[in-house]
């Protein structure tokens, strides 16, 4: 079957313009392209706030109409994105202020005419996939970008109910497809597509705190805004080398509510001028510069952006064995550690400090790896044929001009 994209202008590499953020209500022209509606939570400094940012300023302008929208319109990736409407569901999912945020959700779909509207997470699984289909949107697309081990009960299994809705899902990680198949979604509706770097994530890059011979840091890169990313592990692994490294540096990068409590943890622990706590830093390539090892000891991921950004940035990682983390750190690019244990992960931060030849092996490898399967391009690339895929098995096609 030959869809719209085989009569488009060719796909473009990943310096091509930025989509344009066209929110204004469609005119006849405009309508000959299909319209992509995407929709994140927020802006702030994450993982799946990048990727969405990342999807949003690559897609082909000349294939797809873009729109955004967003719950809550804040952050620090908002910059540079023009006008996106938010739609604030209040204090409840299911309250009376969050229903008519959906039905005003799905006027404003139809209004823009938008023939494919793709929910980034779970609140907006909840939020966009009934409005859209309200507003009898052609395709409509879920994520899961978390493995979902964290959701309550009724939380998996309201978004459960969206996703039956939804014409595919999105996961970016095998392991999260997986976990939805064995909740009794169909496997056919499942599409792992990985995150995407930038060809800026691979270059050689400044760093951003001196180097100094004789001086190796390990840093761990992660929000302090919830628990299960184990930065208390981090510490107590910390603790237990530092007397055997006296010069070594250990950095934390990331800000949030828990930050105070984990500055207390790191001085009950001793360890004084070791420990740097670096705040939110938007110059992530340049802090991995400044690295030797990244350690990443949550005990729930899919796919860390994270441990690609450590990877490609040619970085050793030391992991913990969950969810996604498999998927990327292999035995020949990486160690794996139990989650939430110190003790292993002070042994696996030892050896490699301890082995700068191995560091380099594993460096190298995973620079490699990520290079061939996670870089922007082939994601752009993956999105863009999932969408003109599901588009033409809906029989979508463009608004005949008239006149």
């Amino acid at each position: 079957m030959t869809s719209f994209l085989d009569q488009a202008t060719p796909l473009k590499q990943s310096n091509k313009p930025a989509a344009p953020n066209a929110n204004q209500i469609s005119g006849p022209d405009e309508r000959r392209v299909p319209g992509v509606f995407l929709m994140t939570n927020s802006f702030e400094t994450g993982g799946t706030e990048r990727q969405f940012v990342a999807l949003a300023q690559s897609l082909d302008p000349i294939s797809f109409r873009l729109h955004l929208g967003c719950i809550q319109q804040k952050g620090a990736f908002l910059d540079g994105l023009g006008e996106v409407p938010q739609f604030r569901l209040g204090g409840s999912l299911y309250g009376l202020r969050s229903l008519r945020a959906r039905f005003r959700l799905a006027r404003h779909l139809r209004q823009r005419s938008v023939a494919i509207a793709h929910a980034f997470g779970f609140y907006t699984n909840l939020t966009l996939i009934p409005a859209a289909r309200i507003a009898r949107v052609p395709v409509v697309i879920g994520s899961q970008r978390q493995l979902g081990d964290l959701l309550t009960r009724a939380q998996s299994l309201a978004q459960a109910a969206m996703f039956r809705w939804c014409d595919s899902v999105v996961c970016n990680s095998r392991a999260a497809a997986d976990r939805l198949v064995a909740q009794g979604l169909p496997q056919q509706r499942m599409v792992v597509i990985g995150n995407g770097l930038p060809p800026s994530a691979f270059a050689e890059t400044q760093p951003a705190l001196p180097r100094h011979p004789g001086r190796l840091r390990v840093g761990m890169i992660a929000r302090m805004n919830t628990r299960y990313k184990n930065h208390r592990t981090f510490l107590q692994a910390a603790a237990r080398i530092r007397g055997s490294f006296p010069t070594l540096e250990f950095l934390l990068v990331g800000d949030g509510p828990l930050r105070p409590e984990l500055e207390r943890e790191a001085e009950s622990l001793g360890l004084g001028d070791q420990v740097h706590f670096l705040g939110d830093r938007r110059d992530i390539p340049g802090i991995l510069a400044s690295l030797d090892i990244s350690v990443l000891p949550s005990a729930s991921e899919s796919l860390s952006n994270v441990i690609l950004e450590s990877m490609a940035a040619g970085v050793a990682v030391v992991a913990s064995h969950v969810g996604g983390n498999p998927e990327l750190v292999a035995e020949d690019r990486g160690v794996l550690i139990a989650a939430d244990d110190s003790e292993t992960l002070a042994s696996a931060i030892e050896c490699l400090l301890r082995d700068a030849e191995l560091r380099l092996k594993l460096s190298r490898n995973a620079k490699q790896f990520v290079e061939a399967n996670f870089s922007l391009e082939k994601s752009r690339k993956r999105y863009e044929e999932l969408y003109a895929e599901l588009l033409a098995k809906k029989g979508w096609h463009p608004t005949p001009r008239h006149g």
